[in-house]
């Protein structure tokens, strides 16, 4: 017999989190997160989020021992934006066993029912900032930084409850070329003087917290505006996530693009691969662990691949090819770094005005993932 549990408190957060690490032991492929960090992005005293979401956590249990986990989310002010009543759940996962991934959804079903929601979706975080979709292709790949892994029987499990796929992402890993193709320089180099464009970084961590940190994710809410699911960030969150990502990420790796009135009007963040080195702090910063990351993070040489985290353009230069500045400036920096490889996370498959920018360097589309749905 299956047996539902809520779970509330940071203690009993702590085991909803280590019960994937558990699940997944062994399993060469998946990256553990960080017990604490995962914790805190579930605690309302620490993440902004929940501000504006309402939430619910669940694990399953049969005989005595923990089989599955689940959490329910209502955003309503992504709700409100779209004029919907969804109820996303995400943090779900399972044994391959029918009975509980069934109990985990209908909790959350009913859960979302209460509150008067007509449809659930996912896997899908509270914001679009965070993890989505499941691993549906590419189950012999390691996932990004930005990214789970999860099993190939996830789908069935969805599929056996109802549900059908909604949104779907293509993610694309590129072989790091030796220089700019020549092609890809002259576009750069017309884009930037044709609209009088400085593309730069900013080596000065405190300066760039403080003069661009805002700047950069008020951008982002304008260029993601129009994106499956995403809500604008609110300035807690911006403030979450600047002291959250900000000092950790090497500033040499992010590149910022201003017009001749030094107006931001593009961006690209991208990190060293932290997913071998997560693998090697098996979801504890200590004793080791911080060692791994910050050695992944910093020592050149470390990783051969490079994650581009997040890229924006303002929406009144989409379409204008502005990306191509920024991966022209970045390509020699990632040889400097020695990465042999670029992986594009996420990106939804009817994007393709960001998927355009990468044709040019023959990449290989390696992983997919989707969101399922069902009514309420």
């Amino acid at each position: 017999m299956i047996e539902i549990r809520r779970i509330e408190g940071r203690k009993a957060l702590g085991r909803f989190v280590k019960f994937v690490i558990d699940l997944y032991r062994g399993c060469e492929y998946f990256v553990p997160p960080i017990i604490t960090m995962e914790v805190d992005a579930c605690d309302p005293a620490k993440n902004p989020v929940y501000q504006f979401c309402d939430s619910v956590f669940y694990m399953a249990w049969r005989d005595g021992k923990p089989v599955g986990r689940i959490a329910g989310f209502v955003n309503r002010r992504s709700n409100q934006k779209y004029g919907s009543r969804i109820c996303r759940f995400c943090w779900s996962d399972f044994i391959d066993d029918l009975e509980v991934s069934r109990a985990l959804l209908d909790a959350v079903r009913a859960w979302g029912k209460e509150r008067g929601m007509d449809k659930l979706v996912g896997p899908l975080a509270p914001t679009d900032i965070d993890n989505e979709g499941c691993l549906v292709e590419g189950f012999d790949q390691l996932p990004t930084t930005a990214n789970y892994y999860n099993y190939p029987y996830y789908e069935r499990h969805f599929a056996a409850y109802g549900m059908e796929r909604e949104a779907t992402w293509f993610e694309f890993r590129i072989a790091a070329p030796q220089s700019v193709p020549e092609k890809h320089q002259r576009i750069a180099r017309y884009i930037g003087e044709r609209y009088g464009l400085r593309v730069f970084t900013d080596l000065d961590a405190k300066h760039f917290a403080r003069v661009w940190g805002h700047k950069l994710f008020r951008l982002m809410n304008e260029s993601y505006a129009k994106i499956y699911g995403f809500t604008e960030l609110t300035e807690e969150q911006i403030d979450y996530y600047i002291a959250l990502y900000l000092p950790q990420v090497p500033l040499q790796l992010i590149r910022l693009v201003t017009d001749a009135d030094d107006n931001l009007i593009a961006f690209g963040l991208s990190i060293p691969s932290l997913s071998r080195a997560q693998q090697k702090a098996g979801g504890s910063l200590w004793p080791f662990g911080w060692f791994h990351l910050l050695r992944a993070m910093y020592v050149r040489g470390t990783t051969d691949t490079v994650d581009m985290l997040l890229m924006g353009v303002r929406p009144d230069y989409q379409g204008k090819g502005v990306t191509s500045l920024i991966i022209a400036d970045l390509i020699p920096e990632y040889r400097r770094w020695g990465f042999k490889y670029i992986e594009s996370n996420a990106e939804l498959v009817t994007n393709k005005k960001i998927q355009n920018t990468w044709t040019v360097f023959n990449p290989v589309h390696h992983k997919t993932r989707c969101t399922f749905t069902c009514p309420i």
